[in-house]
C-alpha cells in the first residue's frame, strides 16, 4: 500500500495559474509562490453577488485510530466537483510543530490530499513564521520599553504577553529572563506558547481586512499596571510594525487537490487551545468564488464545531448550510473499549457501544439548530456488519450515514455524500443559532458550554477566576464569546475517559482575555498551550533520501 507522501509524489500538478483560472481568480489577483502555490490578493478580485453554500465538516472525538476529517473535506470537495458543482475547498494551514511530534501533518491523506503536501506541512508560504515574528516583536518591544524606563508603568508581575514558537517544546513552557545583569533588563518569569495558540493567529483568522487587523492588534492587552489598569499593544506602539510583518500573511493561499481542484488554505489555530477555524477572509473569498464551500473545524464537534458556531459564525455573520460529521468504524470501536492493537478484528458490539460518542455529537449539533450527515470514512479492515451497525446507529439517532471511500478512490468514493450534502445545503441554514446570547455573563457562558456540550455536572470556577471575569465585564468585554481550551480526546477534561462521559467536573484553572481577537479563553484541566514531543517523535523518521526528496512525512 502506498503511503500518503508516495501518492503525493506521483501526483501530476497543474500550474497554479490554471487552478486560479478554474476558480475564477484573475491574473492580477494572483501572487505566485513558486509553480504550485500562490497568494490571493483579495483587493483585485472582481466584485460579484455570489454567496456560496457553506458546508462544515466536523468529527466525533478523535482517537489514535484516526478519523480523517481533513481527508473527508478534500474528498467531499473533489466529489462535489465531480458531480458538476462549482465547489471550493477552504481549510486551515497545518502547524509545523506537530509534524515532528505525534499528530502528523494536516493535508489530508490517500487520494484525498491538498498539494504540494510536503511544502504545506513544512514552511508553506511563511504565514506562521510571520505570525511568530509579529508576536515576538511585541514581546521584545515590551521588554525594551521596561528597560528604557517603563514610562507606561507596567507591573512586571502582571505582564501577560508571552512569546511563541511554532514547535513542540515543553522546556519553554515556563522560563525566567532576561538574566545576565543590568545591561540585559529586569528578570521576570514568562514562557512560550506554540504559535497556533497566539492571539495574533486568532486575530488574523477573525479580521475582516488589513485595517481591521491593525485595529485588533492595537487592542491586545499586554499587561497591567499596579492599579490593574490595562496596557495595550497600541500603547507600546508596536501594532503598525506588526501589521507590516503580516501584510502578506493576511492574504489567503491558493493550492490544489490531487484532482486539480482549487483549495484555499489560510490560518491555523488549534481547536483544543484556540478557536480551530481557518480565516474569515479565506472563507468569504471562497464563498464569493464557489457555489459550494467545504470547510472544517478542528478536532471533535465539541471543540471545533462549537467554536465555529459560537465564535467564527457569530463574529463574521456566517451560517452553515450543511454539516458533515465524520466517523470511522475504528474510532467507534475504540470509544467502545477496544484497544488499538485489536481494531482489525470484527467487533460489532464495540461499534454499537462506541456509538454513544456519535450520538452525543449529533445531539450537541442539534443544539445549534443543525442536523449533520454522518460520513463513515472507510478503512480496509471495516466489515459489512460493522458498517451496517454505524448506518443503523445514525438512523436511530435521526440522521443518515454514508460510507465514503475517498481515501482509496478520491472524489469518486464520496459522490453519494456529495449529492446528499449538496441537496441539504440548497435548503439553506434552517434554524442555526449560537449556543448562548452575547449578553450572558462570561462565567455563565463557560458554564453553558460545560453543561450543554461537555455534559458536566459541575463547572468549577474559583472565586478568583469569577472575580477576574467580572473585572473584564466591567471593562466592557462581557459581550465576548468564550474559547474553551480542553483536551480533544474526551468530553471531560480527562483524556482517558472515552465514549460519552457525563456527570463529571470541568475545572477552569485559568482564564485569558484576548481583547484583540474578541474572546475570553478558559483553560480547563491539564491542557497545555505549548505541547511537548512524544517519547519517540515523528522527527526521528523524517529525512531526505538520495534524490533529495523528503521521506517519513505523513
Amino acid at each position: 500500500m502506498q503511503t500518503d507522501i508516495e501518492i503525493a509524489r506521483a501526483a501530476k500538478l497543474e500550474p497554479i495559474s490554471r487552478i486560479s483560472a478554474k476558480a475564477g481568480i484573475p491574473e492580477e489577483a494572483l501572487i505566485p509562490y513558486g509553480r504550485c502555490k500562490a497568494k490571493i490578493d483579495c483587493a483585485h478580485l472582481p466584485a460579484n453577488d455570489r454567496q456560496g453554500k457553506l458546508i462544515l465538516v466536523t468529527a466525533i472525538s478523535p482517537t489514535p485510530a484516526g478519523e480523517g476529517k481533513t481527508t473527508t473535506s478534500v474528498g467531499l470537495a473533489d466529489a462535489l466537483n465531480r458531480i458538476g458543482k462549482n465547489a471550493m475547498l477552504c481549510l486551515r494551514e497545518p502547524s509545523l510543530g506537530p509534524c515532528f511530534g505525534v499528530k502528523g501533518g494536516g493535508a489530508g491523506g490517500g487520494k484525498s490530499q491538498v498539494m504540494p503536501m510536503d511544502e504545506i506541512n513544512l514552511h508553506f508560504t511563511g504565514d506562521f513564521h510571520a505570525i511568530t515574528a509579529a508576536h515576538n516583536l511585541l514581546a521584545a518591544m515590551i521588554d525594551n520599553h521596561i528597560y528604557w524606563g517603563n514610562e507606561l508603568g507596567l507591573d512586571l508581575r502582571r505582564i501577560t504577553w508571552r512569546r511563541v514558537l511554532d514547535m513542540n517544546d515543553r522546556a519553554l513552557r515556563q522560563v525566567v529572563g532576561p538574566l545576565g545583569g543590568v545591561g540585559n533588563g529586569y528578570p521576570r518569569e514568562t514562557g512560550f506558547d506554540i504559535t497556533v495558540a497566539s492571539e495574533i493567529m486568532a486575530i488574523l483568522c477573525l479580521a475582516d481586512d488589513l485595517a481591521d487587523l491593525e485595529k485588533r492588534l492595537g487592542a491586545i492587552i499586554v499587561g497591567y499596571r499596579r492599579d490593574k489598569s490595562p496596557v495595550f499593544c497600541r500603547d507600546i506602539k508596536a501594532h503598525r510594525a506588526m501589521t507590516a510583518l503580516l501584510k502578506d500573511a493576511v492574504l489567503p493561499n491558493l493550492v490544489q487537490t490531487l484532482e486539480n481542484n482549487p483549495a484555499i488554505l489560510h490560518g491555523g489555530p488549534f481547536a483544543n487551545i484556540a478557536h480551530g477555524c481557518n480565516s474569515v477572509i479565506a472563507t468569504r473569498t471562497a464563498l464569493a468564488l464557489g457555489d459550494y464551500v467545504v470547510t472544517e473545524a478542528g478536532f471533535g464537534a465539541d471543540l471545533g464545531a462549537e467554536k465555529f458556531m459560537d465564535i467564527k459564525c457569530r463574529m463574521a455573520g456566517l451560517k452553515p448550510d450543511a454539516v458533515v460529521l465524520v466517523a470511522t468504524v475504528r474510532a467507534l470501536k475504540m470509544h467502545g473499549g477496544v484497544a488499538k492493537g485489536d481494531l482489525a478484528t470484527e467487533n460489532v458490539q464495540a461499534v454499537r457501544d462506541g456509538g454513544a460518542n456519535l450520538k452525543r455529537h449529533i445531539e450537541n449539533l442539534a443544539k445549534f439548530g443543525v442536523k449533520p450527515t454522518v460520513a463513515i470514512n472507510h478503512f480496509p479492515s471495516d466489515t459489512a456488519a460493522e458498517l451496517a451497525a454505524v448506518e443503523e446507529l445514525a438512523a436511530h439517532y435521526g440522521t443518515q450515514a454514508v460510507v465514503c471511500r475517498h481515501w482509496a478512490e478520491g472524489g469518486a468514493g464520496a459522490e453519494e455524500l456529495a449529492r446528499i450534502v449538496a441537496a441539504k445545503a440548497d435548503l439553506g441554514p434552517n434554524g442555526y443559532a449560537p449556543l448562548y446570547e452575547d449578553a450572558l455573563p462570561l462565567a455563565a457562558k463557560i458554564e453553558t458550554v460545560g453543561r450543554e456540550i461537555y455534559r458536566a455536572a459541575e463547572v468549577h470556577l474559583s472565586p478568583a477566576i469569577r472575580a477576574q471575569l467580572k473585572t473584564w465585564e466591567d471593562m466592557g468585554y462581557g459581550h465576548f464569546p468564550v474559547c474553551m481550551a480542553k483536551t480533544q480526546y474526551s468530553f471531560s477534561t480527562d483524556p482517558s475517559k472515552m465514549g460519552a462521559p457525563e456527570g463529571h467536573e470541568v475545572e477552569v484553572r485559568e482564564v485569558r482575555l484576548s481583547a484583540g481577537a474578541g474572546f475570553v479563553v478558559a483553560i480547563c484541566g491539564d491542557i497545555m498551550t505549548m505541547p511537548g514531543l512524544p517519547r519517540v517523535p515523528a522527527a526521528e523518521g523524517i529525512y531526505l533520501n538520495a534524490d533529495g526528496l523528503i521521506e517519513g512525512l505523513f
